[in-house]
């Protein structure tokens, strides 16, 4: 018989475990690790082994959820957290849901009314980008290309034209082949940078050039698991017709010369000196100017 007070309500909890140092664990994952009634896992050995080496008792508490099962998995996940339990999601490595299972779970637990919460942790696209040397204030990440078709060659050209830094992940054996996709569609001189077991003691790091990362990885036979950071596109130069057309148009709409000028230049990125000598060429009498 109910009390009149509500049932308890539980929750998802994402985890985020280490990349390869396990130095990398946060205090509070340990804590929340130790405190769940489920474990969700993509690995049910790596994970007991991960707890282990955490001093956390893994008991009967581990659930397998990985790519092949994530559905019925997080249905069944999603009704223990209804009914009280706190479930705790973890993967093999890094943060649930960036290219590996966690987002079902996630969408379902919403859907169900279920709180979602979580545990920042290491990621392997962030900790390579901002090791990269590339520019790291707008990226885009990929994660893995489709293998093969017209997808991938949809991905592959709107990576060429991104003016982003990209992050790509990539298993050891379809590297060289993504490297070799990658120099076709976006050139032989695009900045990238090549990372492989980061934070592990074998961590290797490669920048340059893709046709140089290319003969890299073709003399050094690739182990472990790799991101791929590849530079943006160069900006569009921009052409003296597109400046006087822009400016026109502006001039058309009964803007100021003054304030078309400082307009074009802005939303074109070009120098105001450009656009303003552009001005003086116009049939407009530069009586503000």
């Amino acid at each position: 018989m109910s009390d009149g007070q509500p049932p308890e309500t539980g929750r998802v909890i994402l985890v985020g475990t280490p990349i390869g140092n396990l130095g990398d664990i946060s205090l509070r994952a340990v804590e929340e690790l130790r405190r769940a009634d489920v474990v969700c896992c993509e690995d049910t050995r790596r994970t007991r082994g991960l707890l282990s080496a955490l001093g956390v008792p893994a008991g009967s508490r581990l659930m397998a959820l990985h790519a092949h099962n994530e559905a019925g998995a997080a249905e069944v996940a999603v009704r223990r957290a209804a009914a009280g339990a706190t479930v705790a999601v973890v993967t093999d490595a890094g943060m649930p849901g960036i290219s590996d299972p966690g987002e079902r779970l996630v969408a379902a637990a919403i859907a169900a009314g279920v709180p979602v919460d979580v545990v920042p942790g290491p990621a392997a696209a962030v900790a390579a980008v901002v090791i990269s040397g590339l520019p790291a204030q707008r990226w885009c990440f990929e994660g893995f290309l489709p293998r093969s078709g017209r997808a991938r060659a949809q991905r592959l050209a709107a990576i060429a034209g991104d003016e982003r830094t990209t992050v790509l992940y990539e298993a050891p054996h379809r590297v060289l082949r993504t490297l070799e996709d990658l120099v076709e569609a976006c050139g032989a001189q695009r900045p990238v940078t090549c990372a492989r077991e980061l934070t592990k003691l074998h961590q290797e790091l490669w920048r340059g050039e893709l046709a140089g990362a290319l003969r890299w990885v073709e003399e050094h036979p690739p182990r472990g698991e790799w991101v791929v950071v590849v530079g943006g596109a160069p900006a569009a130069a921009v052409g003296e017709d597109a400046v006087g057309e822009a400016l026109g148009a502006a001039l058309d709409a009964g803007v100021d010369r003054r304030s078309a000028v400082a307009e074009v230049a802005r939303s074109l990125d070009v120098p105001k000196r450009r656009v303003y000598e552009a001005a003086l060429t116009m049939t407009w009498p530069p009586r503000d100017l």
